[in-house]
């Protein structure tokens, strides 16, 4: 962070414990230290900017306060920070939560209450910012509660920030720990539901064979299907989409214009939905493969019909969809009108509510593959996780962070077995603030090897960033053709759902462990503060490829889809209540007194009983694995008996605009059901608005940086990417050109194991036995005669 006075790395002394009720030493500046500055405080900020540290009579109480100012800035920030060292830094104890409060008086809007924390192993970090500040030129009170220590923490740091011109004074720091919460409320459920939860599997059938779901606004779920992997519906221009209430469990099928299968979508500001592309054709043996088409639509839940946009550039048939802080959208990859790999970036305008015209849109002419998973960092940037879908991954480490104002991407190591991560599942953790990222299982639909159980954790906040291995996933069973049987060695799995939970969780469930075959039975519910996976109880029903898993505004999880390989498809939907639910009468939120919300506001709540937390969840909008919109933001929190303020963060990198599932949670990691409320954009802010408080993570990377290359029109790409064999079968069916490594490399056994997963009759197609399915050359594979045949 390139701190002034950064004591890291210093032996420290073994910490003294408090001995008053504010944690704060010399908390009014009233005695002198060195460096100019008053005992136990230190200048500290970074960047370019001129700034001055006075210590000034002008004082709330006594007869001195801190004065820090900014007279010229480029980047960066000043403030004077409780120093970082074992005789001053006030010690605190993991799990608990602290009240802060100080008094102040500002010229300008752009500060921030900012946190840092000392961790036993690592040393002096950034933890987090509270509050925004909102200007005053009397003397203003500001408080805020601190979410819970991290484990491994035992001392903070903490002052204010000033990140923009002019000046803030502040005098009378307190800092107080919370009262312990009363004993969390007993178990109303079975001991297993409340160490596991439960899953149950809903009465009505999904109507439509979705591979996409989007959360609406409204708490209704959009589940979009277009053709549905069906070739039958697509020669017969049946293309559906269904709005599913949770509220009562009906169905509504939607009229759908065009093959939405395999689309990209995201939610926009305003809570309509942008879906981009979709299939143009289904691909021909010895002929082209998958096409994607560049018409683009919106689906309005108000109305619950979709209205066609203006054309994309370029056909982006599994293309990525990203939301920007300033609520526009940006897309990359996908397949072509003509079969080939789309090597355009796609730009939508919220203002002008179009796709810009491609000389409007920066272009590296890459090609990042499909459904690449483009997670939004703090700083407005893109990293790119290396999850993906089909065969390998892009060339290079497999992840990297695309800038778009230079139009340069470099390249981030650490990714492991980057080639065998297709449809793995990457989430940014809870909360966004710690700009945190876990990557978890995949494999490779081309070599079909066993999916891995491999996870990998990148913190974004450090200056030059890198992958670390996280803990294996862990093994559930799976039925290779004798019954389930628990996974051995390295086995894992690849279409992984990752859902974020309002008790600051991940839940991942579903699962296979090859392309369109075998089904993974297993879930796992993975600790951000831990770092630790702990197995709950597992789906019932098969999720693999098509799946998709996400939360509901109830708390609970809802999973749908199931693809496999001999076409066929799981209209069932299961519902999982989390631990969480089983645990004692949850908080109601009883109010919100406003729920349009502007950047760096203090918004109030009032709720039935204490809470310990509150947070906004972004809706789901789901496919094949990939959600890179899916982020939960800590909401910092005062408290007044029922009353609690919200402090909304400064950054909308760190929230794009929308609407977004408000939760409050209590000590115990009971939620509320979630409030909806709308986090309005750039337009909605006034001049004395604070601007975004962008920190200096990931400004030191030391990767390979590459400007844009020349310019081509696309990518060339195999019509088998699919990892499907289309010589045999109808073009629903997914016969695998690489069988799974347990197979023998005979007919007998290859027709055996299609046998076993219900692939039936399969038609030759062509005079082409590329697989060796037809020794007898009677135009059916694995008919009788063919596996007699000795081949």
């Amino acid at each position: 962070m390139a701190v002034t006075g950064l004591t890291m790395g210093l032996i420290l002394t073994s910490p003294q414990p408090a001995s008053a009720a504010n944690l704060v030493k010399n908390p009014g500046f009233e005695t002198a230290g060195g460096d100019g500055m008053p005992y136990c405080w230190e200048k500290s900020g970074w960047g370019d900017n001129d700034f001055a540290f006075t210590t000034t009579g002008d004082a709330h109480s006594g007869g001195k306060a801190m004065k820090v100012e900014l007279t010229r800035r480029v980047e960066g920030d000043r403030k004077a920070l409780i120093t970082e060292s074992a005789s001053c830094a006030p010690v605190v104890t993991p799990g608990k939560q602290y009240d802060l409060s100080l008094w102040y008086r500002s010229t300008t809007p752009d500060t921030a209450v900012t946190l840092f924390r000392h961790d036993a192993s690592e040393g002096w970090q950034y933890w987090t910012d509270l509050k925004t500040l909102d200007m005053s030129a009397g003397w203003a009170q500001a408080s805020v509660r601190t979410p819970e220590v991290p484990s491994g923490t035992d001392m903070i740091t903490w002052g204010v920030s000033l990140y923009g011109t002019g000046s803030v004074t502040t005098d009378d720091y307190t800092m107080e720990q919370v009262a312990d919460a009363p004993p969390p409320a007993q178990c109303t459920g079975t001991a297993d539901q409340c160490a596991n939860g439960s899953w149950s599997v809903l009465p009505t059938q999904n109507p439509v064979r979705s591979m996409h779901s989007v959360v609406l606004n409204n708490g209704k779920v959009l589940l979009i299907a277009g053709s549905g992997n069906s070739e039958e519906n697509f020669a017969a221009g049946t293309f559906t989409s269904a709005v599913y209430d949770p509220s009562n469990g009906s169905y509504k099928v939607i009229p759908t214009p065009k093959d939405m299968f395999c689309a990209g979508h995201v939610q926009l500001q305003d809570g309509r939905v942008l879906v981009m592309s979709g299939n143009k054709a289904y691909p021909v043996v010895g002929g082209h493969g998958y096409e994607g088409f560049k018409d683009s639509y919106i689906f309005d839940p108000k109305t619950e019909t979709y209205t066609k946009t203006n054309d994309l550039n370029d056909g982006h048939w599994y293309p990525s969809a990203t939301e920007l802080g300033n609520g526009d959208v940006i897309s990359f990859g996908g397949l072509r009108e003509d079969s080939t790999g789309s090597v355009t970036a796609e730009y939508w305008s919220d203002a002008e509510q179009q796709w810009l015209p491609l000389w409007k849109v920066n272009q590296t002419w890459s090609y990042w593959g499909l459904y690449p998973s483009m997670i939004l960092m703090q700083d407005g940037r893109l990293f790119y996780s290396g999850s993906h879908v089909f065969g390998n991954n892009i060339p290079g480490t497999g992840s990297a962070i695309y800038d778009h104002d230079a139009n340069t991407i470099t390249q981030i190591p650490g990714l492991q077995n980057k080639d065998e991560r297709d449809q793995s599942a990457s989430v940014l953790l809870p909360p966004a603030q710690d700009q945190r990222v876990l990557t978890i299982g995949g494999g490779n639909i081309d070599s079909n090897p066993d999916a891995n159980r491999l996870t990998d954790i990148i913190d974004l906040k450090q200056a030059d960033p890198q992958y670390v291995a996280g803990p294996p996933l862990p093994q559930g069973t799976v039925d290779l053709g004798d019954g389930p049987v628990a996974e051995t060695g390295d086995q894992g799995k690849m279409y992984v759902s990752a859902v974020l939970m309002p008790d600051g969780k991940v839940l991942e469930t579903g699962g296979g462990l090859h392309n369109r075959a075998d089904p993974v039975h297993e879930a796992s519910i993975f600790d951000p503060d831990t770092s630790a996976f702990d197995p709950v109880a597992a789906d019932p029903e098969s999720r693999g490829y098509h799946s998709s898993a996400f939360l509901l505004p109830d708390g609970r999880i809802m999973a749908t889809g199931d693809n496999p390989g001999n076409g066929t498809w799981n209209h069932n939907v299961s519902i999982y209540s989390p631990p969480y639910l089983f645990k004692g009468p949850r908080p109601t939120i009883t109010s919100v007194i406003d729920d349009e919300w502007t950047y760096g506001t203090t918004q109030r709540i009032t709720v039935d009983r204490p809470i310990a937390k509150a947070e906004l969840i972004r809706p789901a909008a789901v496919t094949h694995s990939s959600d890179p919109n899916q982020r939960f933001v800590d909401l910092p929190l005062s408290v007044d008996g029922a009353n609690v303020d919200l402090n909304v963060t400064s950054n909308p990198d760190l929230a794009p605009p929308g609407w977004y599932m408000l939760f409050a949670v209590d000590a115990g990691g009971v939620p509320s059901v979630a409030k909806w409320v709308h986090l309005q954009g750039p337009a909605a802010l006034s001049a004395d608005t604070a601007s975004a408080h962008v920190h200096s993570f990931a400004d030191s990377l030391e990767g390979g940086t590459a400007a844009p290359a020349k310019k081509r029109t696309s990518q060339k790409v195999s019509t088998t990417l699919s990892g499907c064999d289309r010589h045999y079968g109808s073009v629903n069916v997914c016969v695998p050109t690489v069988f799974p490594p347990q197979v023998r490399r005979t007919t007998a056994a290859r027709c055996a194991w299609l046998a076993v997963n219900d692939y039936g009759r399969l038609k030759v197609n062509g005079k082409d036995d590329p697989l060796g399915l037809d020794p007898n050359k009677d135009g059916v594979a694995c008919a009788k005669g063919d596996v007699r045949a000795k081949r």
